[in-house]
């Protein structure tokens, strides 16, 4: 039972010893087990075993290879890096942003900071939300919107709302990151969902939920995090279709949806039956958090008590200062810059790395790099962190099997504009060359 294991103690040790150097291609998996007299089967735990010690790392079509660097402890995108361009998180924030922002301050009421507030907030920060919610197609009513403390505390409610400790949630094969977390600390098993060119494919979905049922789909139709990508509406009707016919629920996340005037949610498709999240750390400022949940009449106690028994709730301070930027301009004000912002970044990335395969959306604040030969996601991040530059691999959104893509997700909206264009060229420099190349700069 524990061959494998003696196996990778042994590889692990070539690895340490520096017999195997960062970056080599471990041998195929077929050539191991011919080489050690192993079923093929065998080798297969041998290598989860060195990627889930950290050691290597598997990629789509290309292999599996010793890890460049250490693995990191947490998940990425956790917390923001120490580089000098951070291009691993998005922390939109505007010139004069704050000044403006601040405004509102002087007008708070005196209970702002002492009151308690549930999920449902106030009658007033509910209709505000509402309004500032809606899209082309799609309005909430007031009564439907609950509060948490942020973005990421609306996922986690829902998913604790919706999916039994044991159970299985359905995500697209790459997804935000922090979905994995909250999914490991809920007790929650993560279902990979194939993707195409426009998002979720749907007949995957049924094929997959007859196979082994899932309790619900997690998923981002507009502006994907990290392909970029943006559903159609004929995919949107089909994927609300679908999960109609499952009776599956659906948790959308529309964190990056402000950039895009259409098309309209998820939601508008599958409203009995769609749970909205987002928050306003991208649309307006990542120093005073406040999540959103959109919940179905049918969800709303069962959501609300999930974010009462999380702790998730979120304070009279944020709600009553979002309510007076969402009310008074101010809010819609810094999306309509934002969105030109994003906009002008993306102009500087087609610039600078045009002659790469660089996939993204005109409105997005971060897009998907497909590597050149020879390069590698893990050995290329080292490379670029070497000098300064944090990027994330395709590894930190992959779910299943630890085979990811051989990319990159370049995260834009954070350096001052100069510091972006020095980054993109540096990193085109890199990708230019080799890994030995870059390895005695």
């Amino acid at each position: 039972m524990d061959d494998y294991r003696r196996l990778a103690d042994a590889v692990e040790a070539d690895i340490r010893a520096g017999r195997l150097r960062e970056g080599q291609r471990l041998l195929p998996q077929r050539d191991f087990a011919r080489r050690h007299r192993i079923a093929t089967s065998t080798a297969a735990r041998v290598y989860q075993e060195l990627i889930r010690r950290g050691l290597a790392v598997g990629e789509v079509g290309r292999g599996t290879f010793v890890r460049a660097g250490e693995a990191p402890v947490e998940p990425a995108l956790a917390e923001p890096a120490t580089a000098w361009a951070d291009l691993e998180l998005n922390f939109p924030t505007l010139p004069g942003q704050s000044s403006l922002l601040a405004r509102a301050f002087k007008e708070l009421p005196a209970n702002a900071l002492g009151a308690v507030v549930g999920p449902s907030g106030t009658p007033p920060a509910r209709r505000a939300a509402a309004a500032f919610l809606s899209r082309p197609g799609w309005a909430p009513q007031p009564s439907q919107v609950l509060f948490t403390g942020n973005g990421r505390q609306s996922i986690a409610a829902a998913i604790s709302a919706l999916v039994p400790v044991g159970h299985r949630l359905g995500v697209e094969t790459l997804t935000y990151p922090v979905v994995k977390g909250i999914a490991t600390r809920l007790g929650v098993t993560l279902v990979p969902l194939p993707v195409d060119a426009e998002g979720l494919v749907p007949s995957a979905v049924r094929t997959i939920h007859r196979s082994s049922p899932l309790s619900a789909v997690y998923l981002q139709p507009t502006l994907h995090n990290p392909l970029g990508t943006t559903m159609s509406v004929e995919r949107r009707a089909d994927v609300a279709s679908t999960l109609r016919h499952l009776g599956l629920p659906a948790i959308e996340d529309t964190v990056y949806a402000f950039l895009r005037d259409d098309p309209a949610p998820l939601a508008a498709h599958h409203p009995e039956n769609t749970i909205v999240v987002d928050s306003l750390s991208k649309r307006l400022t990542p120093g005073l958090t406040l999540g959103f949940a959109v919940v179905p009449p049918a969800l709303l106690e069962q959501l609300a008590t999930a974010v009462r028994s999380g702790v998730w709730t979120c304070s009279r301070f944020a709600l009553e200062i979002a309510t007076h930027w969402m009310t008074d301009g101010t809010a819609a004000h810094i999306e309509k810059a934002k969105r030109q912002d994003a906009a002008d970044r993306q102009a500087l990335v087609r610039e600078r790395l045009g002659e790469f395969a660089v996939r993204a959306d005109s409105c997005a604040y971060h897009c998907w790099w497909e590597l050149p030969e020879p390069w590698r996601a893990e050995t290329f991040v080292a490379a670029a962190a070497r000098r300064g530059i944090a990027v994330t691999p395709a590894a930190a959104f992959a779910i299943g099997s630890g085979r990811a893509p051989n990319a990159v997700r370049l995260a834009i909206s954070s350096p001052s504009r100069q510091d972006l264009v020095t980054a993109l060229d540096l990193l085109a420099t890199l990708a230019r060359g080799t890994p030995e190349d870059a390895s005695v700069d």
